[in-house]
């Protein structure tokens, strides 16, 4: 099936399908026991979450051992899953059908709480109390750059290699970007051969007195420079956390890498969400030709939230065109009286009524205080004209939705016009925000579907 919009008459009432050949197909990938991870990404507030919650809910009820793992600090994932809270430990969902065999657990990255665990799991009891009471580490734990995708990339590492679930789900971090979640590795092992954190190291490389004299020989005009800016304090902080993280910097870069393969290995499979928007889908397109760069299985493309109309065969063009008809016949066809005359040179500038009508007896006629005509002569009524001013009304509101279904196909349409490739499955904007199993068990049937349906996108 061609992508470009046929005749009005022949397209479909709700908006023009996908060819099969575009069609994602989620229910044999959830399904496969060969998919272990699905990666859910995109750019913030394009319904990643509510996405992978609805996979692993489907997952789940037909017969796999999931987990989702959320990095979204709104907690709407435990909201929907009936859960008061979640925290860095998996916790089962209770209330899915079960009957499949299938379990469903849900837990949210506490960010400080992995690199703790990191930690406490890679160091001696006295070395990992030195750091975690650093007041250098709790900076880096609590926010530094890129800690939050770095971290999620470790918990994955860690729920993989306990090989305790089918299927694990990942909702990428709200970043700026979506790639930040791929770079954090990178960014990080960057980090950790800069040059700062060599020669950081290096006084406890050397040790003792010799070390001391190198660090005031090799740092003397770094420090000099730092401690104005940033006190003489925060440089022994970085020293000292440096200094007791040396034996554990090799181990976040093997692990780091560890991970990053784990991504592209075959059990991977990565969802791009967006919404039919300009810039959404334009963070897709990066998005795909940055896993297509780093060999990283794409699964294909989520478009959340398409609207759509029940009155498709009504183009915009024709609704505007019968609201104007409505609005102009309220304006020509007047009923006589002060609102007809009001405007007549013959009545300008009196201060005479001038819808008094006098009879061939010299009496006036009968009227009402508003002026309005006789009741025996034949006038649009108040609730007529209230009608027609409701229809012209609803007539525009489905032009303007006309419009805005015509302008995401295109959108759409640019996006495979540009990754033919992308396999793509659309989910219909609902009327408002999905709160528990009911709802996710709903957005989990339409990307099963493969295209929007038209209940609630009215």
């Amino acid at each position: 099936m061609s992508r470009r919009p046929e005749p009005a008459q022949d397209q479909d009432p709700v908006r023009e399908h996908l060819s099969p050949a575009h069609a994602l197909e989620i229910d044999p990938l959830i399904e496969d026991p060969d998919t272990r991870i699905v990666v859910c990404c995109g750019s913030g507030g394009v319904g990643k979450t509510t996405t992978a919650a609805a996979l692993g809910l489907r997952a789940a009820e037909r017969g796999r051992k999931v987990v989702v793992l959320t990095i979204d600090p709104a907690r709407r994932l435990a909201q929907s899953m009936g859960i008061d809270s979640l925290d860095n430990t998996p916790r089962r969902v209770k209330g899915i059908d079960d009957s499949a065999g299938g379990e469903l657990h849900a837990m949210m990255l506490d960010m400080k709480r992995t690199f703790d665990e990191i930690v406490e799991a890679h160091a001696d009891p006295e070395r990992a109390a030195a750091i975690l009471g650093n007041p250098f580490y709790q900076s880096l734990s609590a926010g530094f750059a890129g800690t939050q995708e770095y971290m999620a990339m470790e918990k994955l590492g860690q729920l993989r290699s306990r090989d305790e679930w089918d299927l694990i789900v990942v909702d990428t971090p709200p970043s700026r970007s979506a790639l930040d979640f791929l770079d954090a590795p990178k960014r990080l092992g960057s980090f950790l051969d800069g040059k700062l954190i060599r020669v950081l190291l290096a006084p406890a490389k050397v040790g003792g007195r010799a070390g001391m004299k190198f660090l005031n020989v090799g740092m003397s005009v770094m420090t000099g420079a730092l401690g104005k800016v940033l006190g003489g304090q925060l440089l022994r902080d970085v020293q000292t956390f440096v200094a007791a993280m040396d034996s554990m910097f090799g181990g976040f870069r093997t692990r780091a890498d560890a991970t990053y393969k784990l991504l592209q290995a075959p059990g991977t499979a990565f969802l791009v969400v967006a919404a039919p928007e300009r810039d959404a889908l334009r963070e897709a397109a990066y998005f795909v030709e940055r896993l297509a760069a780093e060999d990283m299985p794409l699964a294909g493309l989520v478009l959340n939230r398409v609207h759509g109309s029940g009155a498709g065969r009504l183009s915009a063009e024709r609704a505007l065109a019968a609201a104007e008809n409505l609005e102009e016949s309220r304006i020509v066809d007047q009923p006589d009286g002060k609102a007809g005359l009001r405007n007549s040179p013959d009545t300008y500038g009196s201060s005479e009524s001038p819808a008094r009508n006098v009879t061939d007896g010299g009496s006036p006629a009968t009227e009402d205080v508003d002026g309005a005509a006789p009741e025996d002569e034949p006038t649009a009524t108040d609730g007529e004209r209230s009608v027609e001013r409701l229809t012209a009304g609803l007539l525009r509101l489905h032009a303007e939705r006309m419009q805005l279904l015509a302008r995401e196909r295109r959108t759409r349409d640019r996006f495979t016009a540009l990754h033919p490739e992308v396999a793509m499955a659309e989910v219909a904007a609902l009327p408002g925000d999905v709160h528990d199993l009911a709802g996710l068990r709903d957005i989990g049937e339409r990307l099963a579907a493969g295209h929007a349906e038209l209940s609630g996108t009215s």
